[in-house]
């Protein structure tokens, strides 16, 4: 995106609100002001009262390729070496009040894993490819995947992506837990936004505190 355009979309759809990356010429790569505005989507998220379920999605058949790795040393390089405020790919160090769907087509990988993991349930497409990618360049997991992944799908499994960095299909990824539902070519957010619907439709107080339960109660 340049200079002032927006690179996130929010598109809302009763109580159910889409947030869209939408850098298709970087495979949605997720450069500084495209974290900042991530970050800024959820925040609007969790404070609107009409909103129940959010969902992820990357425009133009690829979920999330990481961090902008181009953008490092200019003006729109991410926010690292920092302890507090938003993670180097926005919202990952957000607790949110609400639940979050991650609509995986293409790759999630490296940061983009990152960010699937950062979701309370992930819905990806048949031939969408996960990994840590970033292993190959030399880049750490500094948006949480350290610490989700383990509690995702345990330690074992998690040490066999960080360590290799390999590439995980949806089947594999069914398997390790790490993808709840596995949805044909083309379907994730259709089939994301219809959980989320569903979701949605449940009283909020109960599974709101059943879910914050759940995850303090893994350490995140």
């Amino acid at each position: 995106a340049t200079a002032g355009q927006q690179s996130v979309r929010v598109v809302r759809q009763g109580p159910v609100t889409t947030v869209i990356i939408d850098r298709p010429e970087a495979r949605n790569a997720v450069d500084g002001p495209t974290a900042a505005q991530l970050a800024q989507a959820f925040r609007d998220f969790d404070a609107d009262e009409n909103a129940k379920v959010a969902v992820l999605w990357g425009d133009g058949g690829t979920f999330c390729a990481g961090a902008d790795l181009k953008a490092i040393g200019s003006t729109k390089m991410n926010k690292i070496n920092q302890d507090v405020g938003d993670g180097p790919m926005g919202p990952s160090r957000m607790l949110l009040s609400k639940p979050v769907i991650a609509a995986i087509s293409g790759h999630a990988v490296a940061g983009g894993l990152e960010l699937a993991c950062w979701c309370d349930m992930r819905v990806m497409e048949e031939d969408a490819v996960m990994g840590v990618f970033c292993r190959r360049w030399g880049v750490p997991l500094i948006d949480g995947g350290t610490a989700r992944l383990p509690a995702l799908i345990g330690l074992s499994r998690a040490m066999d992506l960080i360590l290799t960095g390999r590439p995980i299909s949806a089947s594999e990824a069914l398997n390790f837990g790490l993808a709840n539902r596995v949805v044909p070519k083309g379907r994730a957010r259709q089939e994301a936004e219809t959980l989320a619907l569903q979701i949605a439709g449940f009283p909020p107080i109960c599974m709101r505190a059943d879910r914050m339960s759940a995850i303090t109660g893994v350490g995140l």
